[in-house]
């Protein structure tokens, strides 16, 4: 039996928890922290890292060295694992978890690091050794790991997101999901989802919500939609946290019905997130979204005849994306008067193609490096960074209730766009750096 310490950044994340419960099932002893402390020396630690940016923290990169110089042990896991190499190269932990991993921890904690272990990636000497990966995690699992003070977190309002059901039919350019769990859906059985939002309630969860990429995919079978299997999952939710303590915001604009938005009128906060993006038909398929702005505008009506709220995210500086096209996002934006907006800049994740397209555009044609020449020059940020920004204001302009700009909304909205853009450019030129080590 082992001492395991889970180091989940900032946030309990929903993989780390549910890494936690497989390994607490397993007969370990299992601690799970957001907070970047040093464990016991000479103690096994995992880090289930969600984000690029990861990888550049000091501070995660100073723990692993201070503990494996300690005689320690580091696993990494999570969406990270997407590009193994980059994660040995920058953090140099003893082994890397690579896709889904809850079969393939317990035997890596259990029997170490060796090439005949599916799903790891290691480093022999100066080479990077990625065995054949694994298969597919069974969707039934142990409960998660749950910490005590789970009703002290709030992403997006909710103490948790939690997952019931991987994949997603969608193949967005930007997106991980579809490249880390397939396209096809694998439900969680109803019974295992309630007796898990049950767990949830009793340490203190005020707000759960429904992971899985497009919530009303849950339950579909070929590529089909089966509305009855998600109003009924919203629904035992409903029965044991209440109506206002459920939401189910992420959903894409093709996969909504009649029943569907019903059910999240009845059985949530009544919002829905939309993934938008943009307001150029021509940047949508350059994202691979599969739908049209026309669909997003029926969409949003169809959502505002149920008598649902409507939030929108929306992506800046994609390469390629022209003043044209980020005009039309701003004349879609003011057309639809959406409850609220959600504005990031265009971030490569590895193993996107998203990742692979930056990696062929030149710096110098690139949003994210190109210095901004209009109305905000004197702010001195990229073209990227200046979308971002400028369309934060323009949707606070156009909400049911308008937003004013004051100066320190003016001030917040500057620094988000900054640190955006800061952040994007450190991971595209990790990702350059990698890519040509490979030529």
């Amino acid at each position: 039996m082992d001492n395991i310490t889970i180091l989940s950044p900032g946030i309990y994340t929903y993989g780390a928890m549910l890494i936690g419960g497989v390994l607490r099932d397993a007969g370990h002893r299992v601690t799970l922290t957001r907070t970047a402390t040093a464990p016991p020396a000479g103690s096994l630690l995992l880090m289930s890292l969600f984000s690029t940016q990861h990888l550049l923290d000091p501070e995660i990169r100073n723990l692993i060295r201070t503990h494996r110089a300690g005689g320690g042990t580091v696993y990494v896991g999570g969406p990270v694992s997407a590009a193994p190499e980059m994660v040995l190269g920058e953090l140099a932990p003893d082994a890397v978890v690579v896709g889904e991993g809850e079969e393939t921890v317990v035997r890596l904690v259990e029997e170490g690091v060796s090439d005949t272990l599916p799903g790891i990636a290691f480093l022999d000497g100066d080479q990077v050794i990625v065995t054949p990966p694994a298969p597919p995690a069974p969707i039934d699992r142990p409960l998660p790991l749950i910490p005590d003070d789970i009703g002290s977190q709030s992403i997006r309002g909710a103490s948790a997101y939690i997952e019931t059901h991987r994949g997603c039919i969608g193949g967005c350019t930007f997106c991980q999901v579809p490249r880390f769990f397939g396209r096809m859906i694998r439900s969680r059985p109803l019974a295992d989802i309630i007796e898990e939002v049950e767990a949830f309630a009793a340490r203190g969860a005020t707000r759960l919500s429904v992971s899985g990429g497009t919530g009303s995919l849950y339950g579909s079978l070929d590529g089909e939609m089966d509305p009855e299997a998600f109003v009924a999952l919203l629904r035992g939710m409903a029965g044991v946290m209440g109506p206002r303590n459920v939401s189910s915001p992420d959903i894409r604009v093709d996969c909504i019905t009649d029943e569907v938005l019903d059910a999240i009128r009845q059985y949530t906060i009544g919002w829905v997130f939309f993934g938008i993006e943009s307001g150029s038909d021509r940047v949508l398929r350059l994202m691979g979204k599969g739908v049209t702005v026309r669909e997003v505008a029926e969409a949003v009506e169809r959502c505002r005849e149920h008598d649902l709220k409507v939030a929108g995210s929306f992506i800046v500086g994609y390469p390629g994306e022209t003043e044209r096209d980020y005009e039309a996002t701003k004349d879609l934006i003011a057309s639809l008067c959406l409850d609220d907006v959600f504005v990031s800049s265009a971030e490569p994740i590895p193993g996107t193609p998203l990742a692979d397209l930056v990696v062929r555009t030149p710096r110098e044609k690139n949003p994210a490096f190109v210095p901004h020449t209009g109305e905000y020059r004197p702010l001195d940020l990229t073209e990227s960074e200046a979308r971002c920004f400028d369309l934060m204001m323009h949707a606070d302009m156009y909400r049911p209730q308008i937003r004013l700009i004051t100066d320190e909304v003016y001030s917040a909205y500057l620094s988000e766009a900054k640190k955006q853009g800061r952040d994007i450019r450190a991971a595209t030129d990790l990702i350059l750096r990698y890519a040509r080590s490979r030529e």
